[in-house]
């Protein structure tokens, strides 16, 4: 008869979420079990923090190891269309907290987290693959391992942290579709070669585009020439390499043959200021995409199971809000039990589902109003006032759970009538 092991909690997958949710339940003295399909460190897209996120790495005690890590300092976004270009310094924001925060190579900082989750005393296993789920009475999950070797382990609880595996939505049937159209994107890192410029870039009205306002403390989002609704990357990193990366719908992807590497410098070629930016740049290794990422499930927990992060729903990168709602989820579901393992009574609903959503929904009407073409009239018009700044400032900064900001409070009704506002006639 096959043995089954025990855990209080198994994690499925030990990315962010993963690790963050392990070292807060080891705190907490659970026993924790991390299956992690890959070997780490691994590839991962989605390279650029947000500065909410650090809170939660200061709450699971991964701080300090992150700072000495030395990743490039990020203090802000900058954006750029057909000469235009604005740039926002989330220290300058409505919102109490962090204002600054690091563009991270994810296969590093991914380890990095793991790692911090082992010294905290959660159980990782790599390479070793989730097969089935059954949770008829406790959740009792199959295994494969290295060897092709078959085992079970029956947890208390059970959080999916599979990222883009989406494994209990997959195994469950819990997958609803997405309302945003079907789009992918192509990526790579490159050895960047851009020249920093002397003069930085006024936050409003800078027409010369290039390297003047080029800031390697910020994300650069650049809008296609022609179509607003394609939209390009470039996240410095530490030591002269970058991130660069495209997205489109699928049907714009679809016009370009080639490699993938082939298919994003055609692209990049496209938009004067990001081919001038990378003039010197070396494309030293292979191109890769990704299509059809955005999700979204029924519900965000069931019995004995909760979705943290990309597991439950993946909106866009364009605000690079992914790592943040990971964080963010692993932070609720480790609160809740806590609570559910000393015996009270806890409402996965109103205590994980419903405060978890919040903020994904007003990420999602801020990606909603940029792809339209509504929040891109917002952030380059001439007239701004400051304090509006801060309040967009704040989301920006990844703090959409703030319900003192009135474009968190009421989200929809706020950003139509700002796009209103700023709307060319």
């Amino acid at each position: 008869m096959q043995k089954i092991e025990t855990t209080d909690v198994l994690i499925v997958g030990a990315g962010p979420s993963g690790a963050v949710a392990a070292a807060l339940l080891r705190q907490q003295g659970r026993a924790v079990l991390v299956i992690e399909r890959e070997e780490f460190p691994r590839f991962s897209i989605g390279e650029s923090l947000l500065p909410q996120s650090m809170e939660y790495l200061e709450q699971a005690g991964m701080l300090r190891a992150v700072v000495e890590a030395g990743f490039q300092f990020k203090n802000g976004a900058a954006f750029v269309h057909n000469g235009r270009y604005t740039d926002f310094d989330f220290r300058d924001k409505h919102s109490a907290g962090w204002g600054t925060t690091y563009q991270v190579q994810r296969a590093q900082f991914d380890h990095i987290l793991a790692k911090e989750a082992e010294r905290f005393g959660a159980e990782i296993r790599y390479r070793h693959e989730v097969m089935t789920v059954d949770l008829s009475e406790k959740p009792l999950v199959t295994v494969k391992d290295t060897s092709g070797k078959i085992y079970q382990v029956k947890a208390e609880f059970i959080l999916d942290a599979s990222g883009f595996g989406r494994i209990l939505p997959r195994l469950l049937k819990l997958e609803t579709p997405s309302n945003f159209p079907v789009r992918g994107a192509i990526f790579t890192h490159i050895e960047d070669g851009i020249v920093q410029s002397k003069t930085q870039g006024k936050k409003q009205g800078n027409t010369q585009g290039n390297t003047v306002g080029f800031d390697r403390n910020k994300i650069r989002v650049t809008v296609h020439p022609k179509h607003c609704n394609v939209w390009f990357w470039t996240i410095p990193f530490a030591a002269g390499r970058c991130s660069i990366g495209v997205v489109a719908e699928t049907s714009f992807l679809d016009r370009y043959q080639g490699s993938d590497t082939e298919r994003l410098r055609a692209i990049v070629a496209e938009e004067p200021s990001l081919q001038e930016l990378l003039v010197n740049a070396k494309w030293d290794t292979p191109a890769r995409h990704i299509v059809g990422y955005s999700a979204n499930v029924a519900s965000l927990w069931g019995k004995s199971y909760a979705l943290l992060g990309n597991a439950g729903e993946f909106l866009d990168p364009v605000f690079s809000s992914g790592v943040t709602i990971a964080f963010k989820s692993a932070s609720l579901a480790a609160a809740v039990l806590q609570r559910q393992f000393a015996g009270e009574q806890v409402d996965w609903q109103n205590e994980y589902g419903v405060p978890l959503r919040k903020g994904v929904d007003t990420f999602r009407a801020f990606v909603e109003s940029w792809y339209a073409g509504g929040f891109q009239n917002i952030i380059f018009h001439e007239a701004q006032q400051p304090e509006i700044r801060r309040m967009i400032s704040s989301i920006l900064a990844g703090y959409a759970w703030d319900q003192s900001n009135p474009f968190v409070k009421e989200t929809a009704r706020r950003l139509a009538a700002l796009e209103t506002i700023c709307t060319p006639a």
